[in-house]
């Protein structure tokens, strides 16, 4: 028996950024929303631990064809120039209208204009939560969902999860759906990733929905070895050392993480901020002052004194893959539902290399506006029917096993991690190291999908681990089905590129698992 029934025009699962967009947005088109997090609104999620720059550019013709060109290249002229120059707009409408509506203290510069090309993670989120409450959003903090509704046409309508703090469970019916659940980062105990355990991908995967660019997803951040922040902007400003003090050549944030990756492999690595001068010191100091805590707190200067560095894995946070959108309204090959945020595939802005910062907190704001915006139109089209219809969970595995030796989350989590966290196998990829963990993966799945149940709040960890074993699947068979170089997909046995292969890969399927090229997107020409 459900203890909490809900309904509303729009559901929105996920409180970071492209959540609270969605939900704001789909207020504001008349819609009477509901949003549910698995943390709090405004403090859980990758953002809200950090700060975060943001692809703002002013509507001048030359910068914005120069902010489009710049990351061509590394995407392997996968990403899509339409897509990018709406998203160029929103994002500069969206970062104005914190200004104006939500009082953001942007930093003033010399000419006294403010500066809006970063957002502190925390003031954004907070003033996001308040909007987001002000605009008549019912917010279920800490209430994770655990599965799609659909009804008997295979539509999505809504959404059933449980209450954390009440140990209840809850189910909201609803016209359409927005998936803003972030991304997997494989609880790799990234900053403000714990929450990232690829859930919405599942949960659209279970409903017929397909994945795209699954193979951009090993995405590692450089982070001391003692804290769990990740900032890799800053190593930029770095040189990196052996154990013995002498540098470890072609080692670097920007080009040369793989050489720091095979480093690790053997032996540990250093790191001294010594590139940065004076004023970029003070700058970074107040840019980001969370970085600099953990160093202040154990006494350390990372601008003289080397510290030991890790990689930490942050798959599809900072990666590109995720759930495939269909147009510019953010909508998925399945009714009533959207994707928005790290959910959702970044290939169309970003191609086949991460979006670092400032691209994934663009696409944030601006697909969550079109998808919140999309789902009210979509629930205001179905009218009364929303709320009458007959509505089944769509969830599999970690709710409703098919019969097998019994399984537990845990036993799940540290198979997928095993495979997916090491450098060798996600990161230094080959073809003879992919073929076997996936295999390795699937068994998981299998156990998975035969074995796995929980009750409770158990419930949650359990679909998380169904998530996780899903999504490496996505990203392996991906993997070995683009036999090239491209983007951030770097195959040590395929090092080059192959004309053949321009095009974007689309993934699906649970118990078995494919992969095919798509066709009939326009192509960016590479000059």
């Amino acid at each position: 028996m459900t203890d909490l029934d809900l309904i509303a025009d729009v559901l929105v699962a996920g409180g970071g950024p492209a959540g609270a967009w969605a939900a704001v947005k789909a207020a504001e088109s008349g819609a009477d929303v509901v949003l549910v997090d698995k943390g709090y609104l405004g403090t859980s999620g990758a953002t809200a631990a950090a700060g975060t720059g943001v692809w703002y550019v002013d509507p001048d013709p030359a910068s914005r064809e120069a902010a489009m060109a710049s990351r061509e290249a590394l995407g392997g002229y996968l990403a899509d120039r339409a897509w990018m120059a709406r998203v160029l707009d929103q994002t500069y409408a969206n970062m104005n209208e914190l200004a104006e509506v939500s009082r953001y203290p942007f930093p003033v510069g010399e000419d006294g204009g403010q500066i809006r090309r970063g957002l502190q993670g925390p003031e954004y989120m907070r003033r996001m939560r308040i909007r987001a409450r002000r605009s008549g959003v019912r917010v279920l903090d800490h209430s994770p969902v655990t599965e799609l509704l659909v009804d008997a046409d295979g539509a999505v309508a809504g959404a059933a999860g449980h209450r954390r703090q009440h140990d209840r469970s809850y189910r909201v019916r609803a016209g359409a759906v927005v998936l803003a659940t972030g991304g997997c980062a494989f609880l790799s105990k990234a900053l403000g990733c714990d929450v990232n355990t690829g859930d919405g991908a599942l949960f659209a995967a279970e409903t017929g929905a397909e994945l795209s660019g699954m193979e951009f997803s090993n995405a590692y951040a450089i982070a001391p070895e003692f804290t769990s922040v990740t900032k890799t902007a800053f190593y930029s400003y770095a040189t990196f050392y052996h154990a013995d003090g002498s540098v470890l050549e072609g080692a670097g944030s920007t080009r040369g993480r793989s050489v720091i990756a095979r480093a690790l492999l053997s032996e540990r690595v250093f790191c001294r901020l010594d590139q940065a001068g004076e004023g970029i010191r003070q700058a970074m100091r107040l840019a980001q002052p969370n970085f600099f805590l953990p160093f202040d707190r154990q006494g350390i200067d990372p601008f003289t004194e080397l510290f030991p560095v890790t990689l930490l894995a942050e798959g599809t946070v900072r990666g590109t893959g995720g759930i495939r959108l269909t147009g510019y309204d953010c909508a998925t090959s399945v009714a009533g539902l959207y994707a928005a945020g790290d959910a959702a595939t970044r290939e169309p802005i970003c191609g086949g290399f991460t979006g670092g910062g400032s691209h994934n907190a663009a696409w944030a704001m601006s697909s969550g506006t079109w998808a919140g915006q999309a789902a009210a139109r979509h629930a205001r089209a179905l009218g009364a029917r929303a709320a009458t219809r007959a509505v089944r969970g769509a969830g599999g595995a970690g709710l409703r096993p098919t019969g097998g030796d019994p399984a537990g989350h845990r036993e799940i989590i540290e198979a997928v991690q095993a495979e997916v966290l090491p450098y060798e196998k996600n990161y230094l990829r080959h073809g003879d190291r992919l073929a076997p963990a996936l295999a390795s993966l699937d068994e998981t799945w299998k156990r998975a999908r035969h074995g796995l149940r929980a009750d409770g709040p158990d419930v949650v960890r359990a679909r998380s681990a169904a998530a996780m074993a899903a999504h490496a699947r996505w990203m392996y068979a991906s993997a070995l089905a683009r036999t090239e170089s491209r983007g951030m997909h770097k195959r040590a046995d395929h090092p080059g590129s192959d004309p053949a292969q321009h095009h974007r890969l689309i993934s699906g399927g649970l118990d078995e698992v494919w992969v095919l090229p798509e066709t009939g997107w326009p192509l960016a020409v590479a000059s």
